[in-house]
């Protein structure tokens, strides 16, 4: 089933109008026909089962039918990600909000390869935030993740520290005893924050500037790429929400 985001709120048996590039994306592309059905997602992260009722190449008329259930998670999760090299931030963007995310924030690391100016950031946010959209609309989500403004370590530290729960994956971690206890205290927890290092890895002192309120905690015995943390840590925060509900 299709899905688009609204900025407006509708209610059940209401009629209202899309245009823009969402209407000629449904009339043009998808060709789709008047009785058609889609999914409509709105700011308040309502779902609706929507029926065409008519349309044209500029706009679409839907009348909503019924409610549809919300495919959020019951708890914000704050992606905290390291510039990485390459389209990998892509990847990470894509996979994270299949997975759940609520917020990435792009992260500047002393040893991140990548160095950015503020003309080629705010491109980057650009793109990273069409991508959000796409991989939401993808995986029906009920909500767009928000790709926040890039952040210095220190400033995504304080931001990461509004937190319920805090984790930090660490090539030198060692043992999964603290990794099994910090998935098993996101029972109580209403917001979660993960900090993902570079491909140089995290600097000691950046380690030893979170490690008293924050998780250190381990993926395993071996070292994984930056978007590959990302993508598995995601998951198991991921699982261990879904699977208290």
């Amino acid at each position: 089933m299709q899905q688009i985001f609204i900025d407006q709120s509708v209610k059940e048996q209401e009629t209202f109008t899309v245009a823009g590039d969402d209407a000629r994306h449904l009339s043009q592309v998808l060709r789709m026909r008047a009785g058609e059905t889609l999914r409509v997602s709105t700011q308040a992260g309502d779902n609706y089962l929507c029926e065409i009722v008519a349309l044209n190449k500029t706009e679409v008329t839907l009348r909503v039918l019924e409610k549809m259930a919300s495919t959020e998670l019951d708890k914000r999760i704050y992606l905290f990600q390291a510039i990485p090299k390459g389209d990998r931030m892509e990847t990470v963007i894509e996979k994270a909000v299949e997975l759940g995310v609520y917020e990435i924030i792009p992260v500047e690391m002393k040893y991140c390869v990548v160095k950015l100016d503020d003309k080629k950031k705010a491109s980057r946010l650009k793109r990273y935030q069409s991508i959000a959209e796409a991989a939401a609309k993808q995986s029906k989500r009920s909500s767009i993740p928000k790709i926040h403004d890039f952040m210095t370590y220190a400033e995504a530290a304080a931001y990461a520290r509004q937190c319920d729960e805090r984790i930090v994956p660490y090539e030198c971690a060692e043992g999964m005893e603290a990794t099994k206890r910090a998935l098993a205290q996101m029972t109580d927890a209403t917001s979660i924050s993960i900090m993902i290092g570079p491909e140089g890895g995290f600097a000691d002192e950046e380690i030893e500037a979170v490690r008293e309120d924050m998780d250190v905690i381990s993926l395993g015995s071996r070292i994984l790429r930056t978007d590959t943390a990302a993508i598995t840590t995601m998951s198991m925060v991921m699982l261990a929400i879904e699977m208290q509900g």
